[in-house]
């Protein structure tokens, strides 16, 4: 029997208390055993080390904002606190790790910051903020781009930089970092008001793909590893055609064979499929999958690739498919597991 330890990461208001964990058990396809794993204001984004040793949340702890460490009881799921480095002003809404279990850098949406550290110790610790990134501009939606909007921060492949995407001023923008400490090397500028969320890298490290918020819509980049540089390659929608209700692009994740591109999207509650297209990059739509809730905030690929979870921000249920791994598409299992909620969901690595 193979069961695999997931984390869901919340906003803590209604009955929700911090981080929530829950077993996929593959044999029998089916979620159980949902518990709190630890108490902690609004950790709406967690990541997990490579070594499964540490999760990494975005923290808030009143009017402070940063990132909290944990170690992780592989066994049970249970998280214990190691130690939380919070600043003045809002908390960050993303977290990354790099595989060597040195850095980690947040990206905080209300501040227009980025923001690194430096893990002091093999328990996890967190050293007190290394660098900090402020932001500037604006972009044309003048509700959503009025200043910058910092929603993802994360390592390239080779993780000599880390790829910063800006929702307010419509920017991708590559920075070297060293000992913590982060240097700008390229910027791009993608469509005017298309609000970049979130970015995923092809496994072969030569793509990467953008998910909108504001238009909808995957940009499809090359990625030039040399001096860590992106040069859009496509843009395709996400929703039909026919779509007229808001919507709001969420998540995007990427297959480990690199086969299959799927994106998150908010108000249509759906996961659209993309086939990839292995020599150029460029993505076909392929379909849409409900996710059988309210407001999908995230979803993932287990670590077998055979199976995806997706988290209903407003309908508070976590959905589980079984993913058919030649032709990419979804097949709904499961969808009355209960988190109060969920936003980010995250496996332990295998």
């Amino acid at each position: 029997m193979t069961k695999f330890i997931g984390y869901v990461g919340t906003y803590t208001k209604g009955d929700s208390k911090g981080i929530y964990t829950f077993t996929l058990d593959t044999d029998n396809e089916k979620l159980s055993g949902t518990t709190l794993a630890a108490e902690l204001e609004n950790p709406t984004y967690v990541t997990v080390s490579n070594d499964n040793k540490n999760l990494f949340a975005v923290a808030k702890q009143r009017e402070f904002g940063g990132a909290a460490a944990f170690s992780i009881d592989t066994t049970t799921g249970e998280l214990s606190l190691t130690n939380t480095q919070v600043s003045a002003g809002a908390s960050p809404c993303h977290v990354s790790v790099d595989s060597e279990k040195a850095t980690v850098v947040t990206a905080n949406y209300h501040k227009g910051t980025v923001e690194s550290f430096r893990i002091e110790d093999k328990e996890g610790s967190l050293s007190p903020v290394m660098s900090v990134i402020q932001h500037v501009g604006t972009g044309p939606n003048k509700e959503r781009q009025e200043k910058p909007h910092v929603h993802y921060a994360g390592f390239t492949p080779d993780e000599r930089y880390v790829a910063v995407v800006d929702l307010g001023i419509d920017k991708l923008i590559t920075y070297k970092h060293d000992n913590g400490q982060l240097t700008e090397v390229h910027s791009l500028e993608v469509k005017a008001g298309s609000g970049p969320r979130h970015l995923v890298f092809h496994p072969n490290g030569k793509y990467a793909y953008i998910m909108t918020e504001l238009s909808n819509e995957v940009i499809g980049l090359t990625y030039n590893s040399e001096d860590g540089s992106f040069t859009e390659l496509q843009y395709i929608s996400t929703i039909p055609e026919d779509f007229t209700e808001n919507n709001q692009g969420s998540a995007i994740h990427i297959s480990l064979d690199g086969k299959f591109v799927y994106a998150g999207n908010r108000g249509h509650d759906s996961i659209a499929l993309f086939s990839v297209n292995e020599e150029t990059g460029e993505l076909s739509f392929v379909e849409h999958t409900s996710t059988e809730g309210n407001w999908p905030r995230d979803f993932v690929l287990d670590p077998s690739g055979k199976f995806v979870v997706a988290t209903n921000q407003e309908s508070h249920n976590l959905v589980l498919y079984s993913r058919d791994e030649a032709t990419g598409k979804l097949t709904l299992l499961q969808s009355d597991v209960h988190v109060p909620y969920p936003v980010c969901v995250k496996f332990l690595n295998v």
